[in-house]
């Protein structure tokens, strides 16, 4: 087994806004992504971040270059085929949470397996059950979006993100609504994933603060890949600090 989860190979993204307007988001990126790393992509609006996180999530298609995933060369599957992909070995964390608000934390969690079918009842409750724990919410099962905070809300996304066992986590801005203790919180968890179970996370950041959650950072520029290290953390304070 390759340990490269992620291949990407001169991945080029161009959009026409008309006949003679193109935009070059993103102009022949190469990446390989290991299985259990833990990474920030950054860069300033328009950097070409976001079309590639698109990309990672197959809900957009490059337009030249491959990129393969587990394995799996996106440029040979269909529509359906990359909605399976999408079901099965990515897990999703937005900004806004995306939770549906007449459903409890546990029906939220259970959601992308429930349509499935391939699971009992029973054992997709209980798996939900188990992962709201790992995130801190046991005994908020019941309780709706409406009455859980910003925080809660994202703990309970994770967990939605977690329960097809995906390959990978891509987290597209998860503390942008936060506060601060709620950020420290919900990257303390974030890492503590990492750590103990080896899930690979992909998370779009423009914080620094957050980046440092990290192990590596990838920042773009003018859709070019500028930097690629590790994260250099130094202690202060008790805190560590990244330089980016």
């Amino acid at each position: 087994m390759s340990k490269n989860l992620i291949e990407i190979i001169d991945l080029e993204k161009t959009f026409f806004l008309s006949d003679v307007v193109q935009v070059r988001a993103l102009k022949g990126v190469s990446l390989n992504v290991q299985r259990g790393e833990y990474i920030a992509i950054m860069g300033a609006s328009g950097s070409g971040k976001s079309t590639l996180m698109n990309i990672l999530g197959f809900l957009d298609t490059p337009t030249a270059g491959r990129y393969i995933l587990d394995g799996i060369d996106g440029s040979r599957l269909d529509i359906d085929q990359k909605a399976e992909i999408r079901n099965t070995k990515i897990g999703f964390v937005f900004q806004g949470f995306n939770l549906l608000a007449r459903t409890s934390a546990l029906e939220n969690v259970e959601l992308p397996l429930f349509y499935k079918g391939d699971i009992t009842p029973k054992l997709l409750t209980s798996k939900a059950q188990q992962l709201l724990a790992r995130v801190g919410l046991s005994g908020r099962e019941d309780h709706h979006p409406n009455k859980l905070s910003g925080g809660e809300q994202q703990r309970v996304a994770i967990a939605r993100a977690l329960i097809n066992d995906p390959a990978i986590i891509l987290a597209d801005e998860p503390t942008g609504n936060l506060d601060t203790k709620n950020t420290r919180e919900i990257m303390s968890l974030f890492t503590r994933l990492n750590r103990e179970m080896g899930i690979t996370i992909i998370m779009v950041t423009h914080e620094p603060e957050v980046a440092e959650y990290t192990n590596r950072k990838v920042v773009f520029r003018d859709g070019l890949i500028i930097d690629d290290s590790k994260v250099k953390k130094t202690k202060k304070r008790g805190t560590s600090r990244v330089h980016v």
